[in-house]
């Protein structure tokens, strides 16, 4: 179980320069939303308090190295009256692996409007999400060690997961829904932590919606996949440590690439935050 403020406590070094620690999982790569994370981190530190994160634009570039430090580099690249914009590029060993431009808005009043609630059970009603993978399979039982042994959040999930169909040979719709939230209480009174929690989260298991159709499983040994761009906008201040309802599409897919969409609601029902990513899933063999 890991420790989001350890995972974001990030080492200034300089103004604008930054570093985290090694990564503490059993993968041969960062977890994208990990990376994701610790540059918003590092681009709000940089930000004036009273300005709040609203949207990050991502690409990931090379896979991370887990047993070395990476390096965020942060540019100012404007300071306006209501908006705040940063760029970060993520580098480990001489190389960048990340990009990311985030950009940061003063609170101000305006029209409001969101879409009609859905239908969906209430966390209390679900089990823990290790419960659930302990009833599976072996293989499914190591890779949701693998993917989240070591991840800050607890999940819970909403219905039965695509890949529990596609060991059975039978595609699904592309859609997976879940609650989660951080396993620790966080401060309140730090937005800018809330908001990188959400980022953090907002990577997990997106991409696997996209081969549900297919009846695969990413890991299944048949596909090369990765994460190409993250965007995620989000809608108001977030508090992560709290239930938030993650409902995940696979829109399309073709070329070996996915592109999905999720939107992440609070409790009240509140849309919280929007998510396109596009990825890499490329059959071999």
């Amino acid at each position: 179980m890991g420790a989001l403020r350890e995972t974001l406590d990030l080492e200034r070094l300089d103004d604008l320069l930054f570093r985290s620690g090694s990564a503490a999982t059993r993968n041969t790569r960062v977890f994208g939303g990990e990376v994701a994370a610790q540059a918003l981190m590092a681009a709000g530190r940089t930000v004036p308090g009273d300005r709040h994160v609203h949207s990050l634009h991502a690409y990931f570039l090379r896979p991370g190295d887990p047993g070395s430090p990476i390096v965020y580099q942060v540019d100012p690249i404007r300071d306006g009256g209501s908006f705040t914009t940063r760029r970060t590029v993520a580098v480990q060993h001489g190389k960048p692996i990340f990009h990311l431009s985030a950009s940061f808005h003063r609170p101000e009043e305006g029209y409001s409007h969101q879409p009609p609630k859905t239908e969906r059970p209430e966390p209390e009603d679900l089990l823990p999400g290790e419960e659930v993978i302990a009833a599976a399979d072996p293989a499914t039982r190591e890779w949701f060690d693998r993917v989240h042994g070591d991840s800050p959040l607890e999940i819970r999930f909403a219905e039965e997961l695509p890949r529990f169909a596609a060991l059975r040979g039978e595609s699904a719709p592309p859609i997976q829904r879940f609650w989660f939230r951080t396993h620790e209480t966080l401060p309140e009174d730090d937005p800018l932590l809330h908001a990188c929690a959400v980022a953090y989260a907002s990577d997990l298991l997106l991409l696997c919606s996209s081969v549900a159709p297919h009846a695969r499983t990413l890991d299944g040994g048949d596909f090369q996949f990765a994460s190409l761009d993250h965007t995620l906008w989000l809608h108001g201040v977030p508090r992560a440590d709290d239930w938030i309802f993650y409902d995940q599409e696979g829109m399309w897919a073709g070329g070996a690439r996915a592109l999905c969409r999720g939107s992440l609601s609070d409790r009240s029902h509140r849309l919280i935050g929007s998510v396109v990513q596009e990825g890499l899933i490329r059959p071999v063999g």
